[in-house]
């Protein structure tokens, strides 16, 4: 077993790169399209043991997952995850198992399902071209990090990104997993009276199967330069680039500077104090990409005179037709845009994280009152849970969109979890992964878009039908030939 650190290889930085969205909305298939063209293609690197646990039990149609898992290093850990969750031709109707959620100490059986995801679905972006790819990740699922970083390095990941909160820690834990190290992260616990750290030891879990791995490129998603300074000040917390994401960009926005201020709509109200200085970014002296209404030629083009690499866009490509979003909820979204009738609302309440979400006003959708308040409130996939230290020193973890009697119990204050989605569920169901209840009740969808629609209207007016994620990169570049 070689542990050198493989160096990452040089590329040529890409201008555009495809949004990480939801669960899966950013598919393999999306990233792998668009790292065709010669861009980055990024997978979404949320809850993708469930994803994978999902689909192995409708069968694996098109046996994807079973190809991909064919090449995993350890063939003995991929067979007991295909064991446990492959069921030939489907569940029949069936709820779909349970599955064991990923702590602060996790089991074997559920760093191992993790692992099986993220290299799934990154080796089957990068199946058959030499593309770059990358995974997008939230510093608020912090327990499930280390196995999504570590599966996503074993299928040869080439960047990670993330946001979400500050990823101080990503920088030295791919140097660590790069080395064969173990590697560690510490976890914000509620009322903790010590630190946590959660390590995963890649020679511990993989013995003499563990290939030699090459470190990928970190970009930290910032929503101000102040943020970008900080991390840049130390070379242990430095990244390889930023992303500068801005108040209209999709699924979580960071919270406005100063007193939380609602508009008329409910909606947090963004000031000029919320907006990055570039000028400063430019001085930083790391690339930068920008994001957040910037899914049009004139802005690809607006961002790269302001002194940026290029730009990140996410929900023109969520209309894409490889995007992992179902095919009824895509159609229902290009309709609106025929009509000009499509909405999204910056909820400063929506998702458990305390983070404003945006979620799309779609029919049927938890964006309906009366479809929010149909679901039983139920936690059982956990990605959003916060750990909480208990009197007696112990962990428990809470959920603000969990029962409020649990909540509270927990030591949360019942008026948190007012108008608190289940998100994880939720997200699911955006891409036909939904659980069934025993009450035969089906989990329905939540999406999140930007807030700025001006490019999928644009370009719906030329492909009313939808697009593809090259043509997506072809309109989006055509202002720079």
């Amino acid at each position: 077993m070689n542990m050198t650190v493989e160096q990452t290889a040089v590329v040529t930085r890409p201008v555009i790169i495809q949004g990480g969205m939801g669960v899966a909305v950013s598919s393999w298939q999306l990233a792998r399209q668009v790292s065709l063209t010669g861009q980055l293609g990024v997978v979404s690197g949320t809850a993708l043991d469930s994803v994978v646990a999902r689909r192995l039990q409708d069968g694996d149609e098109g046996g994807h997952i079973r190809r991909a898992l064919a090449h995993f290093p350890s063939p003995a850990m991929a067979s007991r995850v295909l064991d446990r969750y492959f069921r030939e031709g489907g569940r029949d109707g069936a709820a779909y198992r349970p599955q064991l959620p990923l702590g602060l100490n996790p089991r074997p059986a559920a760093i191992e399902l993790a692992l099986v995801g993220n290299f799934a679905e990154v080796w089957l972006a990068k199946e058959g071209h030499d593309g770059v790819v990358g995974i997008n990740l939230l510093e608020k699922i912090q327990t499930a990090t280390l196995s999504a970083v570590l599966g996503a390095m074993l299928a040869g990941v080439d960047y990670v990104l993330m946001g979400a909160g500050i990823p101080r820690e990503i920088p030295q834990l791919l140097n660590n997993f790069a080395a064969g190290l173990p590697g560690e992260l510490t976890i914000d616990v509620a009322d903790a009276t010590r630190p946590y750290i959660a390590s995963l030891d890649p020679v511990e879990l993989l013995g003499d199967a563990l290939p030699e791995l090459k470190r990928p490129q970190f970009l930290a998603i910032v929503s101000l330069h102040v943020l970008a300074a900080f991390l840049n000040r130390s070379e242990q917390f430095r990244p390889d680039g930023f992303i500068v994401e801005g108040p209209l960009a999709g699924g979580h926005s960071a919270p406005p500077r100063g007193k939380m201020a609602l508009d008329d709509a409910g909606q947090p109200v963004y000031g000029l104090r919320d907006n990055a200085d570039l000028a400063a970014m430019t001085a930083i002296g790391l690339p930068f990409w920008l994001a957040g209404a910037y899914g049009t030629p004139e802005r690809v083009a607006d961002a790269v005179a302001a002194g940026a690499v290029g730009v990140q866009v996410g929900t023109l490509f969520a209309f894409a037709e490889e995007s992992g979003l179902r095919t009824d909820l895509r159609s229902g979204l290009l309709h609106s845009l025929n009509q000009d009738s499509g909405q999204v609302r910056n909820d400063p309440r929506a998702s458990p994280t305390g983070f404003p979400f945006k979620i799309a006003n779609v029919e049927g959708s938890l964006s309906e009152p009366e479809t929010y308040a149909a679901r039983e409130r139920i936690c059982d996939l956990g990605f959003l849970r916060t750990p909480v230290e208990r009197e007696d020193g112990r962990l428990t973890y809470r959920c603000a969109a969990e029962p409020e009697q649990m909540y509270v119990k927990k030591g949360g204050e019942a008026a948190d979890t007012i108008g608190r989605m289940c998100l994880c569920n939720a997200l699911l169901a955006d891409i036909g992964l939904g659980q069934m209840r025993k009450s035969g009740y089906v989990e329905q969808p939540a999406i999140t878009l930007g807030q700025d629609l001006s490019g999928p209207e644009r370009l719906a007016e030329t492909r009313p039908d939808g697009w593809t994620a090259a043509e997506a990169v072809e309109w989006l570049t055509s202002s720079l030939a």
